[in-house]
C-alpha cells in the first residue's frame, strides 16, 4: 500500500511537470515574434529582396512587392550598372559595389532609397543553389523564341526553341549565355524570365516544397535575414503570387560614361522610378481590379513647337509598362493644354495614365468598324496623349 502510494504521487508530479512543460512551449511560441504577420501591420504589401549572384556578384537583384489579399505582384529589376553617388563608398559608382565591397545589409539599404519603399526581407542565392533548387522544383518552364548554338573558347552553349523546362544546368547557360551583339536588355529580361519561372514553379509544388519532411533541403540554398520558420512563412506566401498577371518593371535611365564604365543613371534624378513603384504598389493595393490586365498601347503626339517632346515622354511611359505604338506631331504645334483621349472607353486606365504627368484633361471617342472584327487603324491605339505648352517635359503644370 505505501509503494503504491509513492507510485501514485510520483505519477501526479509527473503529470503536473508536463503540464507546466506543455504549457511553457504554448507561451513561447505565442509570443514569439512573427516578422511577416509585424511586416503586414505595417503595410499591406510584402516587399522582398532578391538576388542572384555569381562569384561574389550579383547577376540579378530583383525586389518582389507582393498583395497577399489579392495575390498580385509586382517585381522591379536593378541593373547592377546602376549609377549614384553611394554616401557610404564616398563615391560615385555601380550600385552593386555596395555587394561586393560592404555587404548585403548596405546594398538593401541603397535599393530601399532608390525605389523609395522598405524592403524588410532578402534573400540570396548563388548560381549553384539556384540550379539545385530548379532540380528539386523539377526545372523551370521558360520561352526560347529562337534555337541557341553558341560555341565560345571554352564552351558551348545549346538551348532548344520554344516552350521548354530547363533543368539546373540548361538554366545556368540560360542566364548566362550571350549572343553577338545583344542587348543588355535581352540579358536582364531572361533573367528576370528566369525568376519569374522560379516564383511559378514554387507555387506548382509548394505542398511538396514547404512540408516539414522536404523543407530542410531548400532552406540550405537561400541565405535569408529569416529564421526557417519564417522564410517557410515567407516562401509559402509568395508562391501563392499570380504570376500569369506579374508586372515585371525595371530601372530606366540615360547610359553615361564615369571613369572608363558604363553606368545607368535613372531618369528625372531616381524621382522617376520612386513614381513608377509609388503607381505600381497603389494599384497593386486597390480595392477595385484597375490593375493592368493587357499591356496598353498609346500614342503621344506633340502639339508645340519643342523638338523631341514626345519622343522624350515615350521612354517615360514605356518606363511605366506601357506600348507607345506611335510618336508624331499632332496636327497643330499650337495646343495650349495637354489631352489625354480615350478610344475604348476605360476611365480608370485613362486616370492612370494622365496621373504619370498629372494630367487631368480628358476626351472618349467612339470607336467605329466598317464591320464587325474589322477596326479602323485609330482602334489599333488604346489611348493619345497631345502635349500641350503647360506641359514641361515631365508634369502638366
Amino acid at each position: 500500500m505505501k509503494k503504491f502510494r509513492i507510485d501514485k504521487s510520483a505519477f501526479f508530479l509527473i503529470a503536473i511537470m508536463l503540464i507546466v512543460v506543455v504549457t511553457s512551449v504554448v507561451l513561447i511560441v505565442s509570443m514569439r515574434p512573427d516578422p511577416i504577420a509585424d511586416a503586414l501591420q505595417n503595410d499591406p504589401l510584402l516587399n522582398i529582396l532578391i538576388v542572384l549572384e555569381d562569384e561574389g556578384r550579383p547577376l540579378l537583384t530583383n525586389v518582389l512587392i507582393y498583395y497577399p489579399p489579392s495575390r498580385r505582384a509586382a517585381i522591379f529589376d536593378i541593373p547592377s550598372e546602376t549609377g549614384l553617388i553611394i554616401s557610404t563608398l564616398g563615391r560615385m559608382d555601380r550600385i552593386d559595389a555596395l555587394y561586393t565591397e560592404r555587404d548585403i545589409s548596405a546594398y538593401l539599404q541603397e535599393i530601399e532609397k532608390l525605389l523609395g519603399v522598405a524592403i524588410p526581407f532578402y534573400m540570396v542565392m548563388d548560381m549553384d543553389d539556384f540550379s539545385a533548387l530548379t532540380d528539386l522544383l523539377g526545372g523551370l518552364k521558360v520561352f526560347i523564341p529562337v534555337p541557341v548554338d553558341i560555341l565560345t573558347e571554352t564552351e558551348r552553349w545549346l538551348l532548344p526553341s520554344g516552350a521548354v523546362t530547363l533543368d539546373g544546368d540548361k538554366i545556368r547557360t540560360y542566364i548566362n549565355y550571350a549572343q553577338p551583339e545583344e542587348r543588355d536588355t535581352s540579358l536582364s529580361e531572361r533573367r528576370q524570365n528566369s525568376m519569374t519561372a522560379f516564383l511559378w514553379a514554387l507555387g506548382e509544388n509548394s505542398r511538396r516544397m514547404f512540408s516539414r519532411e522536404f523543407f530542410p533541403a531548400v532552406k540550405r540554398y537561400i541565405d535569408s535575414n529569416l529564421e526557417d520558420i519564417d522564410l517557410n512563412k515567407l516562401l509559402s506566401e509568395i508562391a501563392r503570387a499570380d504570376t500569369e498577371r506579374l508586372s515585371p518593371q525595371t530601372v530606366t535611365g540615360s547610359v553615361r560614361l564615369v571613369d572608363g564604365q558604363q553606368l545607368l543613371f535613372p531618369y528625372y534624378d531616381g524621382q522617376l522610378i520612386k513614381d513608377i513603384v509609388r503607381q505600381t504598389t497603389g494599384t497593386l493595393a486597390s480595392s477595385g481590379d484597375i490593375t493592368h490586365e493587357r499591356i496598353y498601347v498609346i500614342e503621344i503626339l506633340n502639339g508645340t513647337t519643342v523638338q523631341g517632346l514626345a519622343r522624350n515622354t515615350s521612354a517615360l511611359y514605356q518606363s511605366f509598362g506601357y506600348d507607345v505604338m506611335n510618336v508624331a506631331n499632332a496636327d497643330l504645334n499650337d495646343y495650349a493644354e495637354t489631352i489625354i483621349i480615350d478610344h475604348i472607353g476605360d476611365q480608370a486606365t485613362a486616370s492612370n495614365i494622365g496621373e504619370i504627368i498629372r494630367c487631368t484633361r480628358f476626351k472618349s471617342t467612339e470607336i467605329k468598324t466598317d464591320q464587325p472584327g474589322n477596326y479602323e487603324t485609330n482602334s489599333l491605339v488604346d489611348f493619345t496623349i497631345i502635349l500641350g505648352r503647360d506641359f514641361d517635359g515631365r508634369y502638366v503644370r
